[in-house]
């Protein structure tokens, strides 16, 4: 690829006046806040300008092209830069400004170059204007994705953390539900039951759904599957929680859980320990029910 003559214009201008260029450019960066946070030093921030420029300088001898493979080092740089602060917690406009307030530095060091017609320098103005765009355009991308990745993350975790399966009786597991049920906490909530079934060889589980809001035909979808595959396993479910509001609502809906239920947590386990052949007595009724000695 031959490079274009305000390719060369430009890669000189930033090989000679590369001091400048960072120093120029820095200085827009700490008037535009940069540095007010506190979540990055400025010595980090100059070294991650000085980098930038120097890919760049490399990179605009090939042209202009920031989707050229002569970009790659710049892009990856700039890839890692957006992570860095998307995890630092910096403000999608903080992560744009990194690249778009070097603009600002090249026009003006593009406007001063001597020997240089009108007509080429607005050309090659509208070239660097493209190129910047491209790049800061790559880094926003880059930020998105690494804060989509990180909410995906937090939102497994918190669902690992809201479906916790705990064991009330040799053989008898509780599963108390909040929130509102969706594919994908299913899926959580359907792996957390099945494997502390296999660990606890449980025979019954206890699914409470007394913090979940609301009951429609999706959620009991979602409820149904998790019995099905708890009884795959082995083990008999058990309902609680179903508030009269509930209720009401997927009478009307035409709801059927098919599903022995029960109106609360207590009474769901007094049946399962009926079914284990177990009950649960006062201990003055159970020191009379001993003979004596």
């Amino acid at each position: 690829m031959i490079a274009r003559p305000q390719a060369n214009s430009l890669a000189t201008i930033l090989a000679e006046q590369n001091a400048a260029l960072l120093s120029d450019w820095t200085e827009r960066l700490r008037a535009s806040g940069a540095l007010a946070s506190g979540r990055i030093r400025e010595a980090e921030l100059q070294t991650q300008c000085r980098t930038v420029l120097d890919l760049l300088t490399t990179a605009v001898a090939a042209g202009l092209d920031a989707a050229s493979p002569a970009y790659g080092p710049l892009r990856d740089m700039l890839t890692d830069i957006s992570r860095s602060r998307a995890v630092q917690g910096f403000t999608p406009t903080e992560t744009a400004t990194f690249v778009f307030s070097l603009k600002q530095p090249l026009f003006d060091a593009l406007s001063t170059t001597k020997g240089v017609d009108s007509d080429t320098l607005a050309r090659t103005i509208w070239d660097v204007t493209l190129m910047l765009d491209a790049l800061g355009l790559h880094t926003m991308e880059a930020f998105q994705k690494t804060r989509e990745e990180t909410i995906i993350r937090q939102q497994r975790e918190i669902a690992e953390l809201s479906t916790p399966v705990v064991k009330l009786w040799d053989g008898v597991l509780a599963l108390p539900l909040i929130g509102t049920l969706d594919s994908q906490r299913t899926q959580v909530v359907m792996e957390n039951l099945l494997e502390s079934i296999v660990a606890q060889t449980a025979e019954i589980a206890i699914i409470d759904i007394t913090g979940v809001p609301t009951v429609d035909t999706l959620t009991a979808q979602h409820l149904l599957k998790t019995v099905s595959a708890a009884r795959l396993m082995g083990a008999d479910c058990i309902i609680s929680g179903i508030r009269p509001q509930i209720a009401q609502t997927m009478v009307h809906l035409g709801v059927e859980l098919n599903v022995v239920s029960k109106a609360t947590l207590a009474d769901a386990f007094a049946l399962a320990l009926r079914r284990i052949g177990r009950t649960v007595a006062p201990l003055k009724a159970a020191a009379r029910e001993q003979p004596a000695s």
